[in-house]
């Protein structure tokens, strides 16, 4: 149809004779004069509407198929944080339980030693001062820590406070090339010095040249004077392997410490040395020697076997 005046007033004739009719319907309600147009025109394009429907039905449920999956993403992705979290909880409460283990043998090894501890937890590895083999624990002067202080774990010697902060504490790990101990072997008394070579075993002096020693051999710290910065009785390792005299007037020896150095998480520092030496009675016990399995004999009783002369006779 063309654009022209005619149109135009016909356009608008029709406008007003739909508003005309929609006005007349909607007053008339149920007794609308329209009301029999309106069942004819839904029997002649219901047909058509219900395959409009149908074709677009599909459609329609692959939308809400859609919406579905999503909502089933998101229910899953809810329960893998929330498996997340709880294998996060495990993870703490196993740590927490392994922590707690630690904390029990620490005080176990204190109260052997009547050693006055304060306990701290290893937060950093490595100072600030160089290469030395080090850890930071998170207590510090506010706390009572002093430099020179021993520092003990469940297994043993850890080492010595070297810097002090208001609440942190270096530590000189028993590893480290710089650190010595006085040591003194168990049972016999042999005196000798410990001194760390990083990841390898301890190696120790002794000052006595011809002391019987032999593998696994155990050995504690000699203490300090004032107890500053060993105090005694501290378990430091056990012998490994010694080394042939040669005719030197020390002897050498290789110790293995009791303490593992790379797990290092629960600590105590000695802020109160033990009233008297405890010697050898920090050392964990040894094993017990497996009994010898009782043999039995037997032997033939010549009685038994023998024949009687009044069986012969008969």
């Amino acid at each position: 149809m063309r654009d022209t005046r005619e149109s135009r007033l016909l356009l608008v004739l029709l406008v007003a004779i739909a508003f005309a009719l929609i006005t007349v319907d909607i007053r008339g309600g149920e007794d609308s004069p329209l009301d029999g147009a309106r069942q004819a025109a839904a029997s002649v394009f219901g047909p058509v509407e219900d395959g409009v429907a149908s074709a677009v039905d599909p459609v329609g449920n692959a939308v809400a198929a859609v919406r579905e999956s999503g909502d089933r993403r998101d229910r899953v992705r809810r329960l893998e944080e929330e498996n997340t979290k709880l294998k996060q909880k495990l993870g703490n409460d196993a740590r927490n339980s392994a922590r707690s283990a630690e904390l029990d043998k620490l005080l176990k090894t204190a109260g052997a030693g009547q050693y006055g501890i304060k306990g701290a937890q290893v937060i950093g590895i490595g100072a600030a001062q160089g290469f030395s083999w080090t850890v930071t624990l998170d207590i510090g002067s506010n706390d009572g820590i002093r430099r020179d202080m021993t520092v003990i774990n469940g297994d043993g010697l850890v080492g010595r406070v070297t810097t002090v902060g208001s609440s942190t504490a270096t530590v000189l790990l028993a590893i480290d090339p710089d650190f010595t101990v006085g040591t003194r072997m168990e049972g016999s008394g042999e005196l000798g010095f410990a001194t760390g070579r990083g990841d390898r075993s301890l190696h120790v002096q002794l000052l006595n040249g011809k002391a019987r020693i032999k593998q696994g051999d155990r050995m504690v710290t000699f203490g300090s004077q004032a107890d500053k910065p060993f105090v005694p009785g501290v378990p430091v390792g056990k012998v490994v392997r010694v080394d042939p005299t040669g005719g030197d007037l020390t002897r050498t020896l290789q110790v293995r410490p009791y303490v593992r150095f790379s797990k290092l998480d629960i600590v105590g520092v000695v802020v109160q040395p033990p009233r008297g030496n405890p010697r050898d009675t920090v050392l964990p016990p040894k094993p017990a020697k497996p009994k010898p399995t009782p043999t039995v004999t037997v032997t033939a009783n010549p009685s038994a076997t023998a024949t009687s002369p009044a069986a012969n006779r008969s």
